[in-house]
């Protein structure tokens, strides 16, 4: 048990920095999570990746209770609450990547402009209303942007997604920030058109036809 619990705390931080180094996010503003039986291992507040070590990985209970001597990001409700909503969340990313911001800070969606949208779980991914950060109210606004989904935009805020693993999730998150980018250089060249609902439907199941099954 505690070789896994190294384990999930050495990969947490290592998905972790990744972000950082795909350019996904810079400094210590982002956070990543991993589900841990009835608790969350969550990055620390304020402590830079590059000069973080697995141990300051934090465990957090579902009640709020910490474990250790670090402080967890300042979302970590953002994060509990989408694992109590979402039960096939098992790793959250939540970042700042430019182009995803970029969008959130003109409250705008992305729609169906390519069919990857898909890869969100259906035919937008939405933008969440604006709270300040670190807040229930943040947190249930996110809840509501992520109804069907596995990936959003935060209003003048960042991205948040989650996945079945850690290397799911930041996979989806590079797809989204690259949908992101994509769909602000359309909008420099004018109004794109956008693949119907049943066009998406399709899509969406023929996603489900190539989902790999879980290896154990």
């Amino acid at each position: 048990m505690a070789a896994s619990m190294n384990r999930l705390r050495a990969d947490v931080l290592k998905t972790a920095r990744a972000m950082n180094r795909t350019g996904l996010n810079q400094g210590t503003s982002g956070n990543v999570s991993v589900r841990c039986d009835k608790a969350l291992l969550i990055t620390p507040s304020g402590l830079a990746y590059d000069i973080c070590q697995p141990d300051d990985i934090v465990m957090l209970r579902m009640n709020g209770n910490v474990e250790g001597g670090r402080k967890p990001s300042s979302e970590w409700q953002l994060h509990r609450d989408i694992y109590r909503s979402f039960p096939d969340a098992s790793a959250i990313l939540h970042a700042h990547p430019p182009w995803c911001t970029t969008l959130a800070c003109l409250d705008r969606e992305i729609p169906a402009f390519h069919y990857m949208i898909a890869v969100a779980g259906g035919d937008s991914i939405r933008c969440a209303e604006y709270a300040l950060f670190g807040t229930e109210q943040l947190a249930c606004n996110v809840n509501q942007a992520l109804k069907g989904r596995s990936a959003c935009l935060m209003s003048h805020h960042g991205m948040i997604c989650f996945a079945d693993n850690l290397e799911k999730v930041l996979e989806l998150a590079i797809e989204v920030e690259n949908l992101a980018k994509v769909y602000c250089r359309i909008l420099h060249l004018g109004k794109p058109s956008l693949l119907s609902r049943e066009q998406m439907n399709e899509v969406l199941d023929r996603f489900k036809e190539y989902r790999q099954p879980d290896v154990c």
